[in-house]
């Protein structure tokens, strides 16, 4: 069975090189990109099966790279969580209802939570898939 590609969105690069060891531990295949840009294209090249995406980037912000996924039809089904430093409940609110399928705060989660939450949600995805030829 093919590992899992997990894109990591964030332009701090201790936490991104963190959650990268860490995935991999836990035998995903990992991506890592630095600004929303960057993100956008990688996504596109990549196909990923997850993103853990932040919204606080250089060039175009983490909720404009949630747009622009969920607009394109090709994107549109590829899960995204949102992993920020943004605690306010209205970021919050936005990125849910821009399609994001979890908002996860970083100084609220232990890495092992991030973890079950990427598991969760590619769990969630391949249900939803079965049946429909994409899988």
């Amino acid at each position: 069975m093919a590992k899992a590609k997990i894109l990591i969105a964030d332009d701090d690069v201790t936490l991104r090189d963190m959650y990268k060891l860490r995935l991999e531990a836990d035998d995903f295949e990992v991506l890592t990109t630095a600004d929303g840009e960057e993100t956008l294209s990688e996504i596109r090249k990549e196909k990923p099966d997850l993103i853990l995406l932040d919204i606080m980037m250089p060039k175009i912000n983490g909720l404009d790279v949630l747009a622009e996924i969920k607009k394109d039809p090709v994107l549109k089904n590829l899960p995204v969580i949102m992993l920020t430093a943004l605690i306010q409940d209205v970021t919050k609110v936005k990125s849910l209802m821009s399609g994001a399928d979890d908002y996860l705060m970083k100084s609220e989660v232990m890495p092992g939570e991030v973890i079950g939450k990427v598991n969760q949600v590619l769990d969630a995805a391949k249900k939803a898939t079965k049946g429909t030829g994409r899988e």
